[in-house]
């Protein structure tokens, strides 16, 4: 686990300078400074290594390939079967959630009406049953047969909210370990089904 405890200058000049060099952060625009971030984190930095391992995975595939194979995975188990047949990424869409996997336990329409914290839930629940393949591969074959940890990209509808809502919502998709999310460029409060038209 790293910390935030050294020369706070040296460690902002070193994220500047990973934002400056790697081909990952080519073209963002920010309107904040390396030493922001810094200032904003504690004196520990937690590690979230399905995300990021995740995220590498995920880039690598979409650099690498002209096409990504993926389905949408609503359980675990799915995730399971689908990468046993070779698929090498897996969707979670906000709509399969809020009819059959939010926390309400309630089916609601694709208008964000679900628990916000209803997707982290379901990525952290298809992480583990990920982990867990992976687990009895190693102890049944001495290592890892294949990559189990296919990176997944969560749908994050329009945020739930205001700026906080949609903080916390990312937060959350990153200590659950989803790899990559969108999210829908609309009106949180007046969020539509994306195939519908008359969105704010």
């Amino acid at each position: 686990m790293a910390t935030n405890n050294g020369d706070q200058a040296q460690v902002a000049a070193q994220l500047a300078e990973r934002w400056e060099q790697d081909e990952r952060w080519a073209g963002v625009e920010r309107t904040y400074t390396a030493d922001d971030v810094v200032a904003l984190r504690g004196s520990v930095i937690e590690e979230h290594t399905l995300a990021r391992r995740g995220a590498e995975r995920l880039w690598d595939l979409i650099h690498n390939r002209e096409y990504v194979h993926a389905l949408g995975a609503l359980t675990g188990n799915q995730a399971v079967q689908q990468v046993k047949a070779g698929l090498e990424a897996i969707y979670l869409s906000g709509w399969q959630v809020a009819a059959d996997a939010n926390l309400s336990g309630q089916t609601y329409p694709d208008q964000s009406l679900y628990p916000a914290n209803s997707v982290p839930a379901v990525v952290r629940r298809i992480n583990n049953a990920l982990a867990r393949a992976d687990q009895i591969d190693v102890a049944t074959n001495g290592t890892a047969t294949k990559e189990w940890f296919a990176p997944i990209v969560a749908d994050a509808e329009a945020g739930f909210g205001g700026p906080l809502n949609a903080f916390e919502l990312m937060k959350g998709m990153i200590a659950a370990g989803a790899a990559g999310v969108h999210w829908e460029d609309q009106l949180s409060s007046e969020k539509k089904c994306g195939h519908l038209g008359g969105k704010v």
